[in-house]
């Protein structure tokens, strides 16, 4: 049986979501309102590769709400993927507001290593 998940991973920047996106080669996301498969969610919405419905982005609450049926209508390591990449994002531009120099490594596994250093 398919139901709607929500998840709070607290995703209320848009310039960094706009920035995941970019550094995935997804489209920038949209404010809108999806149908699910149980019911509507307004947001900004997530096309994620192979997905049926949209991930939707409530930047109010950090919240998405998204259906993938057990992965049939979509893998959750895009997601995943794409909660990394904010996070990266938005870490990024925060140790940059107050010029910290950022450097990226990825890691064998796929993750991403940071490293922040005062002085940037």
């Amino acid at each position: 049986m398919s139901h709607v998940v929500e998840i709070r991973p607290h995703i209320h920047d848009p310039v960094a979501i706009t920035a995941a996106c970019r550094r995935l080669g997804l489209a920038e996301p949209v404010y809108g309102t999806a149908t699910l498969f149980e019911g509507e969610a307004t947001g900004l919405l997530l096309n994620l590769p192979g997905w049926t419905y949209p991930a939707v982005i409530d930047v109010r609450d950090g919240s998405v709400k998204f259906d993938t049926f057990e992965g049939r209508w979509g893998e959750n390591r895009h997601l995943d993927q794409f909660l990394q990449a904010y996070a990266v994002e938005r870490a990024t531009l925060e140790a940059r507001k107050k010029s910290y120099a950022v450097t990226e490594t990825v890691l064998q596994d796929g993750s991403i290593k940071l490293s922040i250093h005062e002085g940037g």
